[in-house]
């Protein structure tokens, strides 16, 4: 027993096991192929979009920058995030200083294993689907709320917010330092 594999055209026309079902014919399972009386069959040829196969270098290739892409945010926003502290440190002292690490480390760690994540799925046999990345996304905001409400919460005496938002935004904005040097992925 065969099963039946149909496919819709951009045209409205229904491909079904290889037979062009047009308006008001049956399907082999007894459905009308066709509701529309004004969609009329088409060239077969001009209907169809065509399929991009890569071959294995062009597949490396992509690969690659994609890659390389990853690693440059990454190092983006560990360079913005070292400016942060550095110049916390400069102007407010050694507290102001682990204020914006705790800002800049509540963000750029919980990246860093996403994009450890998205790395792998590039390497590996194991694909990122579009579900792992809204989930490496909802756990890096998770987080980084969790890092922020845990530095409140417990460094009530010595936090120095401005300082802990400073770290936060120079790693967000990782990407200006990409844009400024025309690097960005």
């Amino acid at each position: 027993m065969t099963q039946a594999r149909s496919v819709t055209l951009q045209n409205g026309d229904l491909l079904q096991n290889g037979d062009l079902l047009q308006n008001g014919d049956l399907s082999k399972d007894g459905d009308f192929a066709l509701q529309d009386n004004d969609l009329a069959g088409g060239d077969l040829a001009g209907d169809v979009t065509p399929v991009v196969v890569l071959s294995d270098e062009e597949r490396i290739a992509m690969t690659r920058r994609a890659s390389s892409g990853i690693f440059r945010s990454l190092a983006a926003q560990a360079i913005m995030g070292c400016v942060a502290i550095l110049v916390s440190w400069l102007v407010a002292g050694t507290d102001a200083a682990a204020s914006a690490l705790i800002g800049a480390a509540a963000y750029f760690v919980p990246n860093a294993f996403f994009a450890l994540r998205l790395l792998v799925g590039l390497f590996g046999s194991s694909r990122a689907s579009p579900l792992t990345f809204f989930v490496g996304e909802a756990f890096k905001l998770g987080s980084a709320v969790l890092v922020l409400g845990l530095a409140a919460w417990l460094g009530r005496g010595w936090l120095v917010w401005p300082a802990m938002l400073l770290g936060l935004l120079c790693v967000l904005k990782g990407y200006v330092l990409l844009l400024l040097f025309r690097r960005l992925p």
